[in-house]
C-alpha cells in the first residue's frame, strides 16, 4: 500500500468565487484559444494532451516523472495548496466532451497531488452564476512540485489479468454502447469478456457532461451492474481517458474502497493477439 492521503472533491462556483484568492485554478478547455478566449480570474491554461505520448506498441502512456515534473512545476502547482480543475466546450474550438475535467484530476492523483477539486458543471456553472471572466493572465512562478506516484488508483496489464475473472470482481466498460457491442476504432470489435456496460455520460447531468447527477440516481444505475461497494470494481474504456470519469465517481463521489482504473484499457488488451473480445449487449 502506498502512504499517499488523497482527496478529491467537487465544489460549486460560489465556493470557488468565494475562495478565488487560496487556492491554484487550471483551466483545461481542450484549446488555448478557448482560455485566451475567456477563462476563469487567476486559471492558468493547463492542456490533457501534455501528459501522455507513445510508448512502446501503446499509443497513449503517461510521459516520463521528469517531463511531467516540469509541466507541473510550471504552471505553479504546489501539494500543499488546493488546486481546482475546471473546463468547458470551448467557445472557440467547441471540441470539449467533458472529460477534460476528469482527466486532469485523476492525473493530479496520480502523482501525488492531496488536494483536487473538480468544478462541478465547469466553466458553464461559473457562467450560468453570473460571475466574471477574464482575458488577463496571472504571474506564476514555477514551483518545487515533484510527482509521487501513487499506484494504489489503477492496474497495469499484469495486474488486471490476475484480478478481472475473480469472482468478487466487476469489471465495467464505459465507453458507448455501441463500441461496446459491436465494431469501433480498434483492430478487434466488442469489449473484454466479462465485462458490463456503463457509459460514463450516464453518471453525468444530460445537457451538461461535467455536472454530476445526484448520488441516489448514480447508486441505482451502478448497482443495477451489480458494482457494489464490497466488490472490487476495475474501471476501463479505450485509453484509460474516459474511465477516468467514471473512476472519480466511483472513489470519491460515492466512495467504494476497492476501485482501480485498468490505463491500458482495451488498446493495450487488443495489442494481444491472444486475448478474445466478446460482441453484443451481454458481458459473455
Amino acid at each position: 500500500m502506498n502512504n499517499h492521503i488523497q482527496n478529491i472533491s467537487w465544489v460549486d462556483a460560489p465556493w470557488l468565487k468565494e475562495h478565488l484568492e487560496e487556492v491554484s485554478i487550471l483551466d483545461v478547455q481542450p484549446d488555448i484559444h478557448d482560455y485566451i478566449l475567456e477563462h476563469i480570474p487567476g486559471a492558468v491554461y493547463f492542456n490533457e494532451n501534455h501528459l501522455r505520448a507513445f510508448h512502446h506498441n501503446l499509443p497513449s502512456h503517461y510521459i516520463p516523472d521528469q517531463c511531467l515534473q516540469q509541466l507541473f512545476q510550471s504552471v505553479g502547482l504546489q501539494k500543499n495548496k488546493a488546486v481546482v480543475v475546471y473546463s468547458s466546450n470551448g467557445r472557440f474550438s467547441k471540441q470539449g466532451d467533458g472529460l477534460e475535467q476528469s482527466m486532469v484530476a485523476y492525473s493530479l492523483a496520480r502523482f501525488g497531488h492531496s488536494n483536487v477539486l473538480v468544478l462541478n458543471g465547469g466553466l458553464k456553472s461559473w457562467i450560468d452564476a453570473g460571475y466574471p471572466l477574464t482575458k488577463e493572465y496571472p504571474n506564476v512562478s514555477a514551483s518545487d512540485f515533484h510527482p509521487s506516484l501513487n499506484s494504489d488508483l489503477f492496474v497495469n496489464y499484469n495486474q488486471f489479468l490476475e484480478i478481472k475473472d475473480s469472482p468478487d470482481t466487476i469489471l465495467i466498460d464505459v465507453r458507448p454502447r455501441s463500441v461496446y457491442q459491436g465494431p469501433g476504432l480498434w483492430e478487434k470489435p466488442g469489449h473484454i469478456p466479462g465485462a458490463k456496460s456503463l457509459p460514463w455520460r450516464l453518471l453525468m447531468d444530460r445537457d451538461n457532461p461535467r455536472l454530476l447527477r445526484s448520488q441516489s440516481s448514480i447508486k441505482e444505475l451502478v448497482l443495477s451492474r451489480g458494482a457494489s461497494p464490497d466488490k472490487n470494481v476495475i474501471l476501463y474504456c479505450g485509453t484509460g481517458r474516459e474511465a477516468t470519469s467514471a473512476f472519480l465517481v466511483f472513489k470519491y463521489y460515492l466512495n467504494y474502497p476497492r476501485v482501480k482504473l485498468y490505463e491500458g484499457s482495451f488498446t493495450e488488451w487488443v495489442t494481444y493477439s491472444q486475448n478474445p473480445t466478446v460482441t453484443g449487449p451481454k458481458p459473455y
